[in-house]
């Protein structure tokens, strides 16, 4: 009796019960895709109602990635004490307020209020979520980063033309209130049955492909350790440059009068801005689960150099041949396709170098980088008022996408290496 009691408390967890677990963190993520990736819908009728004008109200998605971002170490310590449910579920409640109140908002306060309530609600979701994937799959890291945070990067495509749709019939005062109940109260329901995995519940790789340390730091000790500032540099390098060059695409196609050309690729007819915006919404989440795979068997530092690499050339040769419909569409797709990656490669190493333990938090503390990047990307627009031209922020986009792919093989990987090996 006490061999039978002993064997079930040392029991892995099922493949069923893992992927179930990754399964459920994706749900949650498609459910608060749209508090990003469909706000762009709302800003034109909100401006039509109350004249606030647009500067006015995009405040409130800066005021969005802030908290989604800035307090994600706050909420990941609370995560990784208190499990996944609770917190998840109780940020299910928040997403769902946030858009309500959106609906009535009837002045800026309330809608940057309703922005603040969302950003810790989506905050809280996106870093227990993706933690957690990190804690099921030490074996497959990058590719349960990737697919969690593709659910985020892609979620609003199942729903953008809904959304539209009930703006255009019904208001975009109906579009909030619906579709936040809609969203909070899946992700309230899905939140049940997520669970962080107990001891036991997970083997440690035998022979991984990637290293992975011996121990589990937590966040004061992060914080004490070079490497994490290294990772945090080209995490905002990478996230900045990327965002700069993506801010510049509408500008660029006007200006080589491409915008509203007819392109034919895949079977599919669109004119060259528009397609190179769509196909934004597929690669932004396809290339996160992929780079992530890749990352499980040939090493996150090299993968990082690969895409990073690839990224600064993409967006180079975005403006060489931008006058081009065809390029334009294709060097687009590939800007957009080598960019999301940073999403699934910087959590599943954070997590290769500080253990399981407390992963959400150290990986969250790290994902502020996101904020920071968003704070840099406007002053692309000083840069272009400077210059006179576009081309420069293009020229400083590529160079941080290159400098950080070097920065990944020369310093990041001897320094990981180091750090590791005192383990």
């Amino acid at each position: 009796m006490t061999v039978a009691v002993e064997s079930r408390a040392v029991g892995r967890a099922s493949d069923a019960t893992r992927w179930g677990q990754l399964i459920f963190g994706i749900l949650c993520m498609v459910m608060i895709a749209n508090l990003q990736y469909g706000w762009t819908l709302f800003v034109n009728p909100i401006d039509q109602k109350y004249h606030w004008g647009r500067a006015a109200i995009q405040v409130a998605f800066t005021i969005f990635v802030l908290t989604e971002t800035w307090l994600v170490p706050i909420e990941g310590y609370l995560i990784d004490k208190f499990g996944p449910r609770i917190m998840i579920c109780g940020s299910g409640a928040l997403v769902a307020i946030a858009w309500v109140i959106n609906s009535m908002a009837d002045s800026l306060f309330l809608l940057y209020l309703g922005a603040a309530v969302g950003g810790i609600g989506a905050g809280v979701i996106y870093g227990g979520a993706v933690g957690n994937a990190l804690k099921w799959f030490p074996d497959r890291r990058g590719l349960a980063a990737g697919l969690t945070a593709a659910g985020f990067g892609a979620g609003s495509a199942l729903t953008v033309i809904p959304i539209a749709n009930m703006i255009a019939t019904s208001g975009y005062q109906s579009a909030f209130l619906w579709f936040g109940l809609g969203q909070g109260i899946i992700v309230m329901i899905v939140a049940l049955f997520l669970k962080a995995p107990q001891p036991g519940d997970v083997a440690a790789p035998a022979a991984p492909a990637v290293q992975q340390t011996a121990r589990d730091y937590s966040p004061s000790e992060v914080l004490r350790t070079p490497v994490f500032y290294v990772m945090y540099a080209m995490f905002v390098m990478v996230g900045a440059g990327g965002l700069m060059a993506i801010a510049q695409l509408a500008p660029i196609a006007n200006d080589y009068k491409v915008a509203g050309v007819p392109v034919s690729l895949l079977g599919l007819t669109l004119p060259a801005l528009t397609f190179a915006l769509t196909i934004d919404r597929v690669l932004n989440g396809v290339c996160r689960p992929f780079f992530g795979w890749v990352s499980d068997h040939i090493g996150r530092e090299n993968t990082m150099f690969f895409a990073f690499f690839v990224e600064g050339v993409g967006i180079y040769a975005l403006l060489m041949a931008a006058g081009n419909p065809v390029l334009f569409v294709i060097l687009s797709g590939l800007v957009f396709f080598a960019w999301g990656e940073i999403y699934s490669l910087f959590p599943a190493t954070c997590t290769d170098i500080y253990g399981r333990k407390f992963a959400t938090t150290n990986y969250g503390m790290l994902y502020t980088a996101k904020g920071t990047a968003a704070l840099l990307v406007p002053l692309a627009n000083v840069l272009t008022t400077a210059t006179g031209s576009w081309h420069a922020v293009f020229y400083v986009a590529a160079a941080l996408n290159i400098v950080a792919a070097v920065m990944a093989l020369a310093v990041l990987k001897p320094m990981r290496i180091k750090a590791m090996a005192k383990n």
